[in-house]
């Protein structure tokens, strides 16, 4: 298929090269292949692109990235560096590579003023943030962004009409000591990143984010972070029990319902037909986009599998390509017509 759309890719910044390695020695068998994929912006990626038939890619900077950050003007400076850095580096490119935001969220009128320029004066789609946000003088504390002194930062979202990519980040502090420490090989894709993403997406919906601003809009990784799976579940407690209790929780509309107009969930690292198909009848395919997560998976593998799927062509197209364009408000991008058999 051409013209496809993905929108969990990241980069880094080339002076921070020996902490990118270090990163990357953690979890790939090619430290210095990642780091040279993952600082490129323009090269191999669009040959990847071309080959895969990919014709528009949104960037954005790689986990952990601000959000490990406790100090509030470092991570503030640190954002403004990798968006202006982003902004130059893909603005010869504007019909094949956008980005998110890079946001530090340990102030939220903050984030949203960097989040409106960031969006009018270079055009970005939308913000994505690693999760909570590390804070306190020792690290140990976590932001999250579900309660009402957020507002400001959810209604600048929804004033420009874009939406926030909550991905995963790994476990630091008290909680990486108690809880993963001695179980490391569980640590990202394996369990955490869903851990961490699941728990901050709930808590958006328990307190009420989505009533306060119903057109909010927040994508989620690696086919829903384990949600759509815990679906009926989640439902029947929230319905049968939670909201009958005295007091009782009080968000106003079901689990389903919030999946079907505030969330969206991509296959970024999740290239699996039968899963796919599993979230498509939970969630339809109306509210699923495709993504690769280059350069930890290939585009070989995200594309290929994507590709030959067995899905119906009005399926393949929305998911491909026509679900993004309607969110991102995308027009014309290379193959953004091309026929799909």
């Amino acid at each position: 298929m051409l013209g496809k759309i993905i929108l969990e890719e990241a980069f880094a910044l080339p002076r921070l090269e020996e902490k990118t390695k270090w990163w990357a020695g953690m979890f790939s068998t090619d430290a210095e292949k990642h780091t040279k994929e993952i600082q490129d912006l323009t090269d191999i990626r669009l040959k990847f692109a071309d080959q895969y038939g990919v014709g528009y890619t949104i960037l954005s900077y790689t986990a952990p990235g601000v959000q490990d950050i406790s100090d509030p003007k470092e991570a503030q400076a640190l954002a403004v560096e990798i968006n202006d850095y982003v902004a130059e580096q893909i603005k010869p490119f504007p019909d094949r590579l956008g980005a998110f935001a890079t946001l530090s969220m340990h102030n939220p009128k903050e984030a949203a003023e960097e989040l409106r320029r960031t969006v009018t004066k270079y055009g970005f789609k939308g913000a994505l943030v690693n999760d909570t946000q590390r804070a306190g003088a020792d690290g140990e504390d976590y932001i999250f962004y579900d309660q009402p002194e957020w507002d400001v930062f959810w209604e600048t979202l929804t004033d420009l009409d874009v939406p926030l990519y909550l991905h995963p980040r790994n476990p630091t502090g008290i909680v990486f000591e108690k809880l993963w420490k001695d179980r490391q090989w569980l640590i990202g894709p394996p369990l955490s990143f869903a851990v961490g993403v699941s728990l901050h997406a709930l808590g958006m919906v328990t307190n009420g984010v989505f009533d306060r601003h119903p057109k909010a809009q927040v994508i989620l990784g690696h086919l829903g972070e384990h949600i759509p799976f815990d679906m009926w579940r989640i439902n029947h407690w929230f319905e049968d029990r939670k909201k009958l209790l005295k007091p009782g929780l009080d968000c106003k509309k079901t689990i389903r319902e919030y999946f079907n107009e505030n969330f969206w969930i991509t296959t970024s690292g999740h290239f699996s037909t039968t899963t796919l198909n599993f979230v498509k009848d939970e969630v339809s395919a109306d509210r699923i986009l495709f993504s690769v997560d280059y350069p930890f998976e290939t585009f070989e593998d995200g594309c290929t599998w994507f590709d030959n799927a067995e899905m119906n062509t009005g399926d393949r197209l929305k998911i491909g390509r026509e679900n993004a364009k309607g969110l991102f408000k995308l027009s014309e991008y290379k193959d953004s017509s091309a026929k799909v058999i």
